[in-house]
């Protein structure tokens, strides 16, 4: 299986990613993983709703470009779904099972993401109500999908004896 995170905004803390490169590592037995991060568009502070929205259409457009169009595309938003890692790791397995083998995450920069990203999702995962730092959820992420495999596989990472 092909795994590609999109997300919005580079990358600066080491402490993160230090343990996203752990993590896409141990998946290199499972899956390939790929980031790519897409610039964040620069605004001021103090944002109206309309500024916010060309924000989100503009970053939107930069995580559209990345998507090939046979990709299965599930969207972190608050909105969405709330899945238990059991949850993820049945639907991950059939994808692949399905003939899915390329699917994308995509995780929106500060503002969230765009109608338009919202559309062409197939799915849309929220993590909590809570709101997290888009870069903690990287991170967040690819443990998810390694625990997502390791439960496919019946491996005892998931549940401890």
């Amino acid at each position: 299986m092909n795994i590609s995170i999109i997300t919005v905004g580079k990358l600066k803390e080491k402490y993160l990613k230090a343990g996203i490169s752990e993590y896409i590592k141990r998946l290199g037995s499972y899956a390939k993983v790929e980031i790519t991060e897409v610039p964040d568009e620069k605004a001021p502070e103090q944002l109206s709703e309309i500024e916010m929205e060309q924000v989100k259409k503009k970053e939107g457009e930069r995580i559209l470009a990345k998507i090939h169009p046979d990709t299965y595309v599930i969207a972190l938003a608050i909105e969405g779904s709330m899945w238990s890692s059991e949850r993820l790791a049945k639907e991950l397995d059939n994808l692949a099972t399905y003939g899915k083998s390329k699917v994308a995450f995509v995780i929106g920069g500060s503002l969230g993401l765009s109608d338009e990203v919202l559309k062409r999702s197939d799915d849309q995962l929220s993590f909590s109500k809570m709101t997290f730092p888009h870069q903690l959820m990287r991170l967040v992420l690819v443990e998810q999908i390694y625990r997502a495999f390791r439960i496919n596989r019946g491996d005892a990472y998931h549940t401890k004896p």
